[in-house]
């Protein structure tokens, strides 16, 4: 029987207090989340229980392709950031303008690296096949875009802000509105994966997945703020969120460091 959403907020404010008791007991803050938190129930299943195994690049450097991710068959064209644009008709739901920097430990800007998202609809339902919500799709939204940093680290995406959808953690789970990013470096291997959430939503505190960023400053750099300037009249409001890749101030990243 699956716990009761009850019973997962009092496992989350368990975890939270140990947490917090480690730091103030000397332990450094944590700035990622461990891969088996407990509330998150599937991260108990398919966390790795093994060391990693070292791809032996230096004799076949043809290897490291095999087990990676690819950029896609195209190149980046400018409708690849308009989500909004991809199709014949107009997509339904509160049009929104996200754009901030991609920046490394010291503040500055990473060039010319590949961004992509993915998201729910404004219904909050994933254009695939696997979702199965009872909510509507959207034949003029897929939910899916990329684009290149610019020489100041800067990225831009118009899109449609995504509902709230519910998930198979606990009874009655749902998950806040949040769009996936994922960031590319210079390399296949080099690819990280976060999610990008909205300010003020009321179910930040009973998110598995969000809590599990136990330390509170790591958990807000995952929230982007309003901004009235990105926010285009008559046509979308603006959301600005930096990513930063390491250091102090990183932002999360799905699979930890």
């Amino acid at each position: 029987m699956a716990p009761t959403q009850a019973e997962i907020d009092r496992q989350m404010a368990r975890e939270r207090e140990a947490y917090e008791q480690s730091v103030a007991a000397g332990a450094p803050h944590a700035h990622h989340p461990l891969r088996d938190y407990p509330p998150y129930r599937s991260s108990a299943l398919r966390h790795p229980r093994q060391p990693l195994v070292p791809l032996a690049v230096r004799q076949d450097p043809d290897a490291v392709e095999l087990a990676s991710p690819a950029f896609g068959g195209t190149d980046v064209t400018e409708l690849d950031h308009d989500l909004t644009r991809q199709h014949r008709g107009e997509p339904l739901g509160e049009r929104i303008t996200v754009s901030g920097r991609l920046l490394d430990r010291t503040g500055r800007p990473v060039r010319g690296q590949l961004i992509e998202i993915w998201q729910a609809n404004a219904s909050g339902r994933y254009a695939h096949q696997r979702d199965q919500h009872p909510a509507p799709l959207d034949p003029h939204f897929t939910g899916v875009g990329r684009t290149l940093t610019d020489d100041d680290g800067g990225y831009t995406f118009t899109t449609i802000k995504p509902g709230a959808y519910p998930w198979r953690n606990h009874t009655n789970a749902w998950r806040p509105a949040h769009i996936h990013f994922s960031l590319f470096g210079s390399a296949f291997t080099q690819r990280l994966i976060t999610q990008m959430y909205f300010p003020g939503d009321p179910l930040f505190a009973r998110d598995p997945i969000l809590q599990s960023v136990t330390d509170e400053k790591a958990r807000q750099r995952l929230v982007a703020r309003y901004d009235h300037d990105l926010s285009k009249p008559q046509w979308s409001l603006g959301f600005h969120w930096d990513i930063v890749l390491d250091g102090p101030t990183a932002t999360w990243i799905e699979e930890g460091r």
